[in-house]
Formats: C-alpha cells, sequence, structure tokens
C-alpha cells in the first residue's frame, strides 16, 4: 500500500463544478483548482478541507477525520504520543514540555504521509515536518511578533507565516514571503459543514510548489491539535 503524495507540478486535480463553502473568501488569488472525478482526491489536491474536532481513540492514541468539501473521508490526523504518558508526566512536573509531542498525517489508506513532531525541552518549541520515512521538510516556529503566530522554515528560510484573523485560536490566515494568502483555517458555517460537529475549516486555493505544499497540508491540518491546546 501506497502513501498519497503531492502531485507533480502542473497536475491540478480537483472539481470546478463541486460546491465551494465561501467563493470569494481569499481575493486577489489564482482561481481554484480544476479536475475531473478521473483523479483522485488526496490531501495534496483538494482546495477545500474539513477537520473534524471530535477524536476517535485508537491503540496508541487520537484520531482525528480529514475530509472534502462533499463529506468524503480522505485522511485524517492521528495523536501518536499515548495520552496516558502525557497525563503522567504532566502530573509528575506540572508540564508537558519533558515528552515529545507527535502528530501523524494519514490518507485515505491510513498510510502516513507526513510527520509532525515536537521534540521534548527545544528551546524554540518547534514542530519538526518530516516525510513519512522520516525525510526532513521544515519546521513550524512558534513566534510572539503582534499577529503572527508560527513561522515555516524549509532550506534555511522562511517560507511562510501563520497570522491570527479571527477570534477563535484556530482562526489563521497563512501568507508567503510577498505577504500572498496562500491558506486559511476558520470555524465553518453550520449549514454549509457536510460534516456534523465541530471542524476546522481549511482552504488551500491553489498549488504551490514543495516544500511550501507539504507544510501547508501539515500546518494548517494541525492547527488546532498540535500548535494549540494540548489535546486531553
Amino acid at each position: 500500500m501506497t502513501s498519497s503524495a503531492p502531485p507533480p507540478p502542473g497536475k491540478t486535480p480537483g472539481d470546478a463544478s463541486a460546491r465551494e463553502p465561501r467563493r470569494g473568501s481569499m481575493p486577489n488569488t489564482p482561481g481554484r483548482r480544476a479536475s475531473s472525478r478521473s483523479f483522485e482526491r488526496t490531501l495534496f489536491t483538494e482546495p477545500v478541507l474539513y477537520v473534524s474536532r471530535e477524536a476517535k481513540p485508537t491503540a496508541v492514541g487520537q484520531e482525528y477525520g480529514v475530509f472534502d468539501r462533499h463529506g468524503l473521508h480522505i485522511g485524517g490526523v492521528a495523536v501518536t504520543t499515548p495520552s496516558f504518558l502525557r497525563r503522567v508526566i504532566q502530573r509528575l512536573w506540572k508540564s508537558d514540555q519533558h515528552v515529545d509531542r507527535r502528530f501523524e498525517v494519514r490518507d485515505a489508506n491510513q498510510s502516513t504521509v507526513l510527520k509532525v513532531e515536537k521534540p521534548a525541552k527545544d528551546p524554540l518549541a518547534r514542530f519538526m515536518v518530516t516525510r513519512a520515512d522520516g525525510t526532513p521538510i521544515g519546521e513550524i516556529i512558534p513566534t510572539d511578533a503582534g499577529r503572527v503566530r508560527f513561522t515555516l522554515r524549509a532550506e534555511g528560510k522562511t517560507i511562510a507565516t501563520v497570522i491570527a484573523s479571527g477570534g477563535q485560536r484556530w482562526e489563521a490566515t497563512v501568507e508567503d514571503p510577498a505577504g500572498t494568502e496562500v491558506a486559511q483555517v476558520r470555524v465553518p458555517s453550520p449549514e454549509l459543514s457536510p460534516i456534523s460537529g465541530n471542524a476546522c475549516l481549511v482552504e488551500i486555493p491553489r498549488q504551490v510548489p514543495e516544500p511550501l505544499a507539504s507544510m501547508l497540508v501539515a500546518t494548517t491540518l494541525t492547527i488546532d491539535l498540535a500548535l494549540t491546546a494540548c489535546p486531553s
């Protein structure tokens, strides 16, 4: 079983006829990706994703489902640090800084496509992003510069910033170094969401080159899980 990977440059699958949660929500950006249903829908090709905030227990932790705009399950985010271990360490040291926090982004076949890990006691509190085989991609660094919440770095340079854009802690926009908005995370309207319960809406309206493509998927799908409050 192979894992879904970012499509080659120029391949832009999606579904132009599908309903969009909010047309024109990101002005001055290129149009959404067009596609045919003959293409496989993946985390790297869908311009609209819904991330459930209601966890399902697994053998080693929890998993949060990821769905396309029609409510089709196309992936998940797994918390792979056992919750009992985190609770023990928090009780002993009154903090979770002494335990690694690990997350895996998985495709619809449960194959891991990206890993996000915050090493214990890292002075910069960074989240390291790698491919499934451990190949480094980049890092997500928390910042405290006004509304900028995180800096995405890869290949020794800043490739994007995550900026708080709403009243909820997981509402944010992602901008490239030129100031162009490349992704958005927000709370969806209940009447438009294809899934029930609490969810985050992720919009990545156009394809971008690697390593930014993988960094956007890793960041936007884990922003409420890995990058803010630690799940219980």
